[in-house]
């Protein structure tokens, strides 16, 4: 029986504060250390770093590689890694990391920096789940159609994995909305009897003394990621950028702005990017926005990335005070924000300092969190030479 929750000041997103800073949230990537099955499929000594170090530039100007500047080449099992990981978020303004959680019929993998969290006690900064509930591929290599680890589900799955999740949301650390702790589904729409899930959690956490959960869909490429969370017996959505389901108005500008024909890839303008989804309204849900500041998946796709060319600290900054000014409060005057991501480098996509841009995206967030006049950030003498 998991014991009854009493909060500390500060985890709670929904309690009475002083500030009107948003709560930023963060999606935190559990990769970059070797594990049994990723040694099977891709070699030994596989992680994410073995597609970051290889990358390279497709066209001029072409970003690439990512490579990682004050925390290096880390290994995630290594605790002074994922502390020097907190102090960073703290120092710059992000208020706690969304760590991805892979479940597939009681089988969890990359589990280990996760758990790790949870026995030691530390890093001291607050965090919750997303489910990343689609099964693994070898879409990395081209073999989108081989299923590596496939995903289903079951009322009996339902149970053990919400009694699972138990100890993590009794955590001191773990992130409440409205009371409640936040648990997000990355691929909702795929659940089979999504209210009946719901629905059976909410007992479960209620039995264990927890009390209610907060769940949240996340709205991401899918296109049936875009369920309305109320009608599935859930609270709230999360949008998810880069992601390419929006009106389809916005579509057919988004496809004519498309550059496609450098290996197949994809070629999008941050800035155009950013100026097209601030145009969709808000659903008749509840909404919490969302912002990335880069995208370009090269490093995983041999063809069919998606590259964000453009995107600067700058850039970044102007989006995050829009979707902070525009972000609807809570009943306490509370915001919370989500970014895409703390450390997704496969992907171009995270806050922690690479060798171009060096801090100057932890700078915007501090700049944007905080409410700082707005005036330009000093990068140019981290742009490239040529």
């Amino acid at each position: 029986m998991v014991k009854n929750h009493t909060l500390e000041a500060g985890v709670e997103v929904g309690s009475p504060t002083p500030s009107a800073k948003p709560k930023l949230i963060a999606f935190y990537l559990p990769q970059y250390h070797p594990i049994p099955e990723n040694d099977e499929w891709w070699g030994k000594g596989f992680t994410e770093w073995t597609n970051v170090a290889k990358a390279r530039p497709w066209f001029r100007g072409h970003y690439q590689p990512h490579l990682p500047a004050d925390l290096g080449f880390y290994d995630l099992r290594v605790p002074e890694t994922r502390k020097a990981q907190a102090d960073l978020a703290k120092q710059y303004g992000v208020y706690g990391f969304c760590y991805y959680h892979y479940w597939f019929q009681g089988r969890r993998l990359l589990e280990r920096p996760f758990n790790e969290v949870l026995r030691s006690g530390t890093p001291d900064l607050p965090f919750c789940l997303c489910w990343a509930n689609e099964p693994w591929t070898r879409s990395w290599d081209g073999s989108r159609g081989q299923i590596l680890v496939q995903q289903s589900y079951s009322h009996q799955d339902d149970l053990n994995h919400i009694r699972w999740l138990l100890t993590a949301f009794d955590d001191r650390r773990y992130i409440r909305v409205e009371g409640k702790p936040l648990f997000m589904i990355y691929r909702a729409g795929d659940l089979p009897f999504a209210s009946q899930t719901a629905e059976t959690w909410r007992e479960e956490a209620r039995k264990a003394g927890i009390g209610d959960i907060f769940l949240c869909t996340v709205q991401s490429f899918f296109p049936n990621s875009r369920v309305d969370p109320i009608r599935i017996g859930f609270d709230a959505a999360v949008e998810f950028h880069p992601s390419m389901f929006r009106p389809r108005r916005l579509i057919r500008k988004v496809w004519d702005r498309l550059l496609r024909g450098v290996s197949g890839n994809y070629i999008f303008e941050y800035s155009d990017m950013v100026d097209w989804v601030l145009q969709v309204p808000d659903p008749p849900y509840r909404w919490f926005r969302c912002v990335t500041p880069s995208w370009d998946n090269t490093a995983r796709k041999k063809d069919h990335a998606f590259i964000l060319k453009g995107a600067s600290p700058e850039k970044y900054r102007r989006w995050l005070e829009t979707v902070v000014q525009r972000s609807k409060p809570l009943a306490t005057g509370e915001k919370i924000v989500f970014v895409n991501a703390w450390n997704e480098w496969a992907e171009g996509n995270h806050l922690e300092p690479c060798q171009r841009w060096g801090r100057a995206y932890l700078e915007a967030t501090q700049m944007a969190v905080n409410g700082s006049p707005c005036e330009d950030l000093d990068v140019a003498n981290r742009l490239p030479t040529s």
